[in-house]
């Protein structure tokens, strides 16, 4: 008697076996097939929705530029639930921000040092960077005290440069000398610059820290201007705001006397007229924001500045 299977039964459980191992790829490749689906409708999605997120930011610009719409006027914020999208826009002082050019040309280089150490740098480390950025935007190769002309920058295998001219647009800063060290130290360094307002710092739109250090007061007292500026309610942008009509007024509000401390009182300014348009565009969960700087919004505005963001 025979204690193996017949051939025919043997052949048989070959082919189950088979046959369940071509179920098992087969389910497999779908599941892969269903996935790389997903995905590419997902990857649609975000397109379409990046898309519209974008559009619906540029009606958010349109609306922002026009000179008769107020900072506080709730036509800046819009959103439509059946649609799922809408647009948060934001209306500033480009003069909230310190401008780096009028600051070199000014030779106000005790601004810049007393800036970069509030934020941790030590005084040496400080006062060259300082050096650095002057020898960046002056038009000779002559090498300030601790600063950095075109020899040290070839040494780094950097040709032409310094540019020797004023900065065109912030990004140009990460490139001076020591600027990595500043970067550090303050990775959002680049909100507290600009290089469009017109000059100086807008009491009425500058943060509480700005305005420490170009009055040279603490934070805490500098707080008293935006709470001022912010009405009863707190909030800026209502209709409670009460703005300062000259330099004077708010600082003295800090103890300082313009008369005594003209150095001081020249690093300030009150409604600059360049403005900067922040527009947030939503759709479904994608985000795009839009950011033009004008100047002159209120009268025959001109567009100095434009650039784009995802937002996460």
């Amino acid at each position: 008697m025979s204690l193996h299977p017949p051939e025919s039964q043997r052949s048989q459980g070959f082919a189950l076996i088979a046959v369940l191992w071509l179920i098992a790829v087969l389910g497999m490749a779908t599941m892969v097939a269903l996935r790389v689906i997903s995905f590419d409708m997902e990857l649609t999605s975000a397109k379409v929705h990046g898309s519209r997120a974008r559009n619906i930011a540029e009606i958010g610009i349109a609306v922002g530029s026009n000179p008769v719409v107020k900072r506080a006027d709730p036509i800046l914020h819009h959103f439509d639930e059946a649609a799922g999208g809408g647009y948060d826009v934001k209306i500033l002082s480009e003069g909230g921000r310190f401008n780096i050019n009028t600051i070199l040309l000014h030779n106000d280089t005790a601004l810049l040092r007393d800036l970069f150490i509030s934020w941790g740098l030590e005084l040496n480390t400080a006062q060259a960077i300082t050096a650095c950025l002057a020898d960046w935007i002056d038009a000779d190769d002559n090498v300030s005290l601790n600063g950095a002309e075109k020899d040290w920058y070839e040494s780094q295998g950097r040709i032409n440069q310094p540019f020797n001219r004023p900065f065109y647009n912030i990004d140009e800063m990460r490139l001076v000398r020591g600027m990595e060290l500043v970067e550090a130290v303050r990775p959002d360094w680049r909100n507290w610059f600009t290089v469009w307002s017109s000059g100086s710092l807008d009491l009425n739109d500058a943060p509480a820290e700005l305005i420490a250090v170009a009055a040279d007061v603490s934070v805490e007292l500098a707080a008293l201007i935006p709470r001022s500026v912010c009405g009863q309610d707190g909030v800026r942008d209502t209709e409670d705001d009460v703005l300062f009509t000259s330099p004077k007024d708010a600082l003295a509000l800090l103890g300082v006397d313009i008369n005594s401390r003209p150095d001081l009182a020249q690093r300030f300014t009150v409604n600059d007229t360049t403005t900067r348009i922040e527009s947030t565009g939503t759709a479904g969960s994608a985000k795009r924001r839009i950011t033009v700087v004008v100047r002159n919004r209120t009268g025959q505005p001109a567009l100095l500045d434009r650039f784009e963001e995802i937002i996460p």
